[in-house]
């Protein structure tokens, strides 16, 4: 899907732009001639978005489709330590408030992002809807277990996307729900679990990312795809 068929004039929004990957794709959108308009939402944005709190995602829906329909939407949200809390490696490790809390941030926050933005894309004209998932999420791809709540939420998220992708697409029929694996980024979220060196510039990461989703074509489904483009089993 390339942005020529797109056309001029669109409107982005990139939710969780303060975070290494998502300052990065706003500054990339933000390079490209055929966005009139990339509005990044964060926490220290105007309206203030917080992902934990469904009225500041409500919000901030209401003020992005004040100025039209929207053509991409990236949600750049997820955390894998919370609360000081790392992932668990092991069964006796688990705990109902982390788990809940892993759901919070990684699953039920992203899907009542779905719920307030994909009402919001453009329905006659070729859209982007694109979260933040990982490799972890893939349950055939699971290998080495560990990182119980983690990789439960972001497999929840995938669900999620699935399901909102399958019930769009009857008014949406020209649009693109894609579930994102961004490969190892140098962030905070990863500097205790991988070398600096071994991971991806949130640059390079956001450009790859970037090109794979406008490669991807409407499909009625959606699609889990690595930042080379290479499909992700579910």
């Amino acid at each position: 899907m390339s942005l020529a068929q797109h056309g001029q004039g669109l409107r982005a929004v990139v939710l969780g732009a303060s975070g290494a990957i998502g300052s990065a794709l706003v500054r990339l959108l933000r390079t490209d001639d055929r966005f009139a308009e990339v509005i990044a939402l964060s926490r220290s944005s105007d309206p203030a978005f917080t992902l934990e709190s469904e009225s500041s995602i409500a919000a901030c829906a209401q003020h992005a489709g004040q100025g039209g329909a929207l053509h991409w939407v990236i949600d750049a949200t997820g955390a894998l330590e919370i609360d000081g809390q790392g992932p668990e490696k092991r069964l006796g490790a688990l705990s109902a408030a982390t788990l809940m809390r892993a759901f919070e941030v990684n699953a039920v926050g992203p899907a009542l992002i779905m719920k307030h933005f994909i009402p919001l894309l453009a329905s006659d004209q070729p859209t982007v809807f694109a979260t933040l998932s990982a490799r972890v999420g893939s349950i055939e791809d699971n290998h080495k277990g560990g990182w119980y709540g983690y990789r439960a939420a972001k497999a929840a998220r995938n669900m999620l996307l699935q399901s909102a992708a399958i019930e769009a697409h009857r008014r949406l029929p020209q649009a693109v729900f894609a579930a994102l694996q961004p490969g190892t980024v140098r962030s905070p979220l990863s500097q205790a679990f991988v070398a600096p060196a071994d991971a991806l510039a949130p640059e390079e990461s956001a450009s790859q990312l970037y090109a794979v989703l406008q490669a991807l074509r409407p499909t009625g489904r959606a699609q889990f795809v690595d930042y080379r483009g290479a499909t992700i089993p579910w």
